[in-house]
């Protein structure tokens, strides 16, 4: 996360050191014999992307021995009503951040219980075009840091999910028990998955929030920050390797 409110893209550990460290946690997974890498609790996109570039880095160095890639699942983390990672991002933009690792599912889980989680399970329902999971805790923590609720009431909770047809599968976070991945399991039981949309091809593009190129939208108008071409200044200071001067002549220049 960045420890600057000023600057959102800074962070205290380089890319690179997340993609080694991711890579050599897949490396052990795969040698370990699992089926699934799955990119979870995610409260900070960039954290994801690195994770996601060591996926596809380590399965195309390995292709000749392992043949194709293991699936890839990745879950985000909601962490207020707004609908939020806490990086900031809303639950459209997070899912267009991730969309072209092509996971085979992507959902929420931790952080929020199942009644809180539901309207973004829904807006996350709509735009994706892969499946979709849920794993919410057993409702919000008590003061003690104990979740209240019972087996069955969570299990009715995320029961909604599978009878509006919005998950493909379901469990359980913090605060759940065996009991209530069983009281779970015995609720859906014979209901029918969510059926994977066919939502048409759009150009979509995500910051905090989203956006969707939708046809009814005649024109849209990209300004650049940064461009070496355009800015002999911005160029000069690039070249003397005076970053902190440069990303603020680009500000000055927006």
């Amino acid at each position: 996360m960045s420890p600057k409110v000023e600057d959102a893209s800074y962070r205290n550990v380089t890319y690179m050191e997340l993609v080694e460290s991711y890579t050599e946690q897949i490396a052990s997974l795969v040698a370990g014999g699992c089926h699934i890498i799955f990119i979870e609790t995610i409260f900070d996109t960039l954290n994801a992307r690195a994770a996601i570039y060591a996926y596809k880095t380590f399965f195309e160095e390995h292709k000749a021995v392992l043949g194709r890639p293991l699936p890839l699942f990745i879950s985000g983390t909601i962490i207020d009503a707004a609908g939020r990672t806490l990086s900031g991002q809303n639950t459209e933009a997070f899912y267009i951040s991730m969309s072209n690792a092509n996971p085979f599912c992507i959902g929420f889980n931790c952080a929020l219980g199942a009644e809180q989680m539901h309207p973004f399970l829904q807006r996350l329902s709509k735009i994706a075009n892969c499946h979709v999971h849920a794993y919410p805790n057993a409702g919000l923590p008590n003061a003690m840091g104990g979740y209240d609720e019972t087996p069955e009431s969570f299990a009715s909770s995320c029961k909604k999910f599978a009878a509006e047809g919005i998950v493909n599968m379901l469990g359980g976070c913090c605060g759940t028990t065996p009991a209530a991945i069983k009281a779970l399991a015995e609720a859906v039981e014979g209901m029918a998955r969510r059926e994977l949309p066919n939502n048409p091809p759009l150009t979509m593009f995500s910051g905090m929030t989203e956006f969707i190129f939708t046809p009814n939208i005649p024109f849209v108008n990209i300004g650049e920050r940064c461009n070496i071409s355009g800015s002999l200044a911005f160029k000069k200071l690039i070249k003397e390797n005076n970053y902190d001067k440069a990303i603020q002549t680009a500000k000055d220049q927006v």
